[in-house]
C-alpha cells in the first residue's frame, strides 16, 4: 500500500451517516473521498425536510432509547455518545438555530433542511473532503480494490479503510435502492431482509363509495391499537387501498410483524377517544324520531364525514340498530390489514446488516477494514427525529471505530 493510500479513506454513500463520518475522519487529518451514485448528496435528507425538518426529539433519554425497540442495546452506546442535546449543539455550530415544538420534536428555526445541508457541505469541503457524485459502488475486484463506476468508466481505489453508508431500501429514486445487499451477501455477510417501515398498509378493498368519496380524507382525533395493546392517539389518512399517516407509521413495526406471523393484522380504531363506550351508547339511545341514522350520529356525537363512512363500511345493519353494539364498534372498529405498501414507498426500511456481523468498531468481521453505518444496519425507528439521530450517531461511531482500528495496525 502506497503512503498516499495509507492515509486515504473511502466513504460510499452521501447521506447523513456518510457525511458525519467524513467530518470526523477529515477532522482527524485523514484524506476522505466520498462517493455517491446520485447527482448530489443528501437527497433523502432534503426530502425529509419538506414540510419541516425534524432533526431529533427532546423527550427523556430513556424514552428516546426505547423507540429503537430490539436494536436499543446495539444503538445505545452510539446514541449516548451523540445524544439529542449533542446533536443540537453540533447543528448550532453550523450556524443553524433550533427549537423544540409542542410535541417535543426538534426543528431548525426556519424549518428547512437545505440551509443546514449547505452549511455542512461547506464545512466538509473546507476540511478537504472530496465528494464524487455520479459514482456507483459495484463491489470489489479480484485484488480487493473497490469497483466504482463513474462517468468516465470504472475506478478502483484501494483505501486504507472503507465505510459503507448506503442507506436502506426505500425511495430508490433518491439513492436508497438496497442494491448493496447481494454484494455483501456474496461475501458471506448476513443481512436481515429489507422491509417497509413507517409505511402505509393495504386492506382487501374498500367499497367504490368509500374509495371514490373519501380516499385522501384525514381521520383526526382518533386512537389506534393492535388488540390487547395500549391505543395511540393521533391522526391518519384513508387511502384508496388502505390507511397511512403518522398514527399508522407509529404502529407500522408491530403491524408488519403481525402480518409476517399470521398473514394479516387486525387493528382497532377508536373514532371517539374522548368519550367512553357508555357515554356513546347513552347518546345513541336517545330518540331520533324521523331522523336518519347519519343525522343522529352527527347530532348526538358529531360523527360524520369519513368517520361515519368508515363506520358504515365496517359494520352491518344489525350493529347500527343496537346502540350498545354500535357504541362498541365506534370505540373499537376492526380494520384488517393484509400487507404493507411497497418498500420503495416507505419512509424508511427495517432490516439490514445484522449487528452480529460487526465488531465494536462497526467493522465487518468478515471484511477487515470495511465498516458500516446508517440505515443499512439492522434497526428501525419511528418518525420524529429518531431516524436522523441514529444515522448521524452511527456514522460518527463508525468513523471513530475506524480511527481506533487504523491506530492499532
Amino acid at each position: 500500500m502506497s503512503a498516499d493510500s495509507a492515509s486515504r479513506i473511502a466513504i460510499v454513500g452521501g447521506g447523513p451517516a456518510g457525511l458525519m463520518a467524513a467530518e470526523v475522519l477529515a477532522r482527524a487529518g485523514l484524506r476522505v473521498d466520498l462517493y455517491d451514485a446520485m447527482p448530489s448528496v443528501g437527497r433523502k435528507f432534503l426530502l425529509a425536510g419538506v414540510g419541516g425538518m425534524n432533526i431529533t426529539h427532546a423527550e427523556p433519554f430513556a424514552d428516546f432509547l426505547g423507540r429503537y425497540r430490539e436494536a436499543r442495546a446495539a444503538l445505545q452506546p452510539m446514541l449516548e455518545a451523540f445524544a439529542p442535546d449533542a446533536l443540537r449543539q453540533w447543528i448550532h455550530a453550523l450556524g443553524i438555530d433550533t427549537f423544540v415544538g409542542s410535541s417535543g420534536r426538534v426543528f431548525p428555526t426556519d424549518m428547512k433542511a437545505a440551509p443546514l445541508l449547505r452549511a455542512w457541505l461547506k464545512r466538509l469541503r473546507e476540511a478537504g473532503v472530496q465528494i464524487h457524485t455520479r459514482h456507483r459502488w459495484l463491489g470489489w475486484d479480484d485484488q480487493g480494490a473497490l469497483r466504482i463506476a463513474g462517468a468516465d468508466g470504472e475506478v478502483h481505489p484501494a483505501p486504507a479503510a472503507t465505510l459503507l453508508a448506503l442507506g436502506g431500501g426505500s425511495w430508490a429514486r433518491l439513492g436508497s435502492d438496497g442494491a448493496w445487499v447481494p454484494l455483501l451477501e456474496a461475501r458471506g455477510v448476513a443481512v436481515a431482509r429489507l422491509q417497509p417501515a413507517n409505511c402505509g398498509f393495504e386492506v382487501s378493498g374498500w367499497s367504490e363509495h368509500l374509495r371514490g368519496k373519501f380516499a385522501g380524507a384525514p381521520l383526526k382525533t382518533v386512537a389506534l391499537a393492535l388488540p390487547g395493546c395500549t391505543p395511540r392517539r393521533g391522526e391518519f389518512v384513508l387511502t384508496a387501498s388502505g390507511i397511512e399517516g403518522s398514527l399508522v407509521y407509529a404502529l407500522s413495526a408491530e403491524i408488519r410483524e403481525a402480518i409476517n406471523r399470521s398473514g394479516n393484522a387486525r387493528v382497532e380504531l377508536d373514532l371517539l377517544p374522548d368519550r367512553s363506550a357508555a357515554q356513546i351508547a347513552q347518546a345513541l339511545a336517545r330518540p331520533r324520531g324521523s331522523q336518519s341514522m347519519a343525522k343522529h350520529l352527527h347530532r348526538q356525537l358529531r360523527l360524520d364525514g369519513v368517520k361515519a363512512a368508515l363506520l358504515r363500511e365496517l359494520t352491518d345493519a344489525a350493529t347500527f340498530g343496537d346502540p350498545q353494539a354500535l357504541a362498541a364498534a365506534i370505540k373499537a372498529l376492526p380494520i384488517t390489514l393484509l400487507r404493507p405498501r411497497p418498500l420503495d414507498e416507505a419512509i424508511s426500511s427495517a432490516g439490514g446488516v445484522r449487528f452480529a456481523e460487526l465488531d465494536e468498531n462497526l467493522m465487518l468481521r468478515r471484511l477487515p477494514g470495511v465498516f458500516c453505518a446508517g440505515e443499512m444496519l439492522d434497526w428501525e425507528a419511528p418518525t420524529g427525529g429518531y431516524l436522523l439521530t441514529a444515522c448521524l450517531a452511527s456514522g460518527r461511531a463508525a468513523a471513530e471505530g475506524m480511527l481506533r482500528w487504523l491506530a492499532g495496525r
